[in-house]
């Protein structure tokens, strides 16, 4: 059983398959090219929730085989101290932080309306496991349509979300689609830059990229013996 590691551009989706090598296997799917490498089946899915949705499902729906998991996977801003640039974080939870309406009385997210939801809780032991290899800070990590560009919003992000260790783009899309085929999600992330005034020239892109790679190496295993007794488990039941 493989699993599904989605990004959002091709160089997020080179720095995984990097991990393994030159010269990724490539499949074509429906709109994308999936890049086999290691234990993933990588794919550019584009940036924002409903992108990142949509290519997981296609993605899903085309796979012969089930997948065994789903990763939502690129750089991302950190929450500082927590998260420092350079850093990893991994998702306890997958937060859509502006799903919702604003009211008079501030921001309800879309379950204080009454439908839908707005929080994904990837496989603990999973986590557990993911953090431990690589040295990757657990916590929940915000998905957001519009990037935080101000310590205002840092501050109202930070109040609503207490555990937030950084914020992304993508993340709740895939977990999403990922539920929607009963398949567990999980958000691995390689901080570029500190969530607050933006400031592109503090930006450290390739050293982010550079980090994801790493961590992709010291995943793999994690992912292969999970998958093996996931794949017991399920026998089992």
């Amino acid at each position: 059983m493989r699993v599904l590691v989605v990004t959002a551009v091709p160089a997020e989706r080179d720095a995984v398959t990097r991990a393994f090598g030159d010269g990724p296997r490539i499949r074509e799917v429906p709109g994308a090219e999936l890049h086999l490498a290691g234990p993933f089946d990588v794919l550019a899915g584009g940036a924002g929730p409903a992108a990142a949705a949509a290519a997981t499902a296609c993605a899903l729906a085309a796979a012969s085989t089930p997948y065994a998991a789903v990763v939502s996977a690129g750089i991302g801003g950190g929450f500082a101290p927590a998260a420092p640039v350079g850093s990893l974080v991994v998702a306890s939870s997958v937060v859509a932080a502006d799903l919702g309406a604003e009211t008079p009385d501030g921001f309800v997210p879309v379950t204080g309306l009454g439908f839908g939801r707005d929080t994904f809780l990837p496989p603990e032991a999973l986590v557990r496991d993911v953090a431990e290899a690589t040295g990757a800070l657990p916590g929940t990590v915000l998905t957001v349509s519009t990037v935080t560009g101000s310590a205002a919003r840092t501050a109202e992000l930070l109040a609503a979300h207490p555990g937030a260790v950084a914020e992304a783009m993508e993340g709740f899309g895939v977990a999403e689609a990922a539920a929607r085929f009963g398949v567990p999600a999980l958000e691995l992330r390689a901080v570029s830059n500190a969530v607050g005034p933006r400031d592109r020239a503090a930006w450290r892109i390739g050293d982010a990229l550079a980090a994801l790679t790493e961590a992709f190496g010291k995943t793999a295993p994690v992912v292969e013996s999970w998958t093996r007794h996931d794949r017991i488990d399920r026998h089992r039941d």
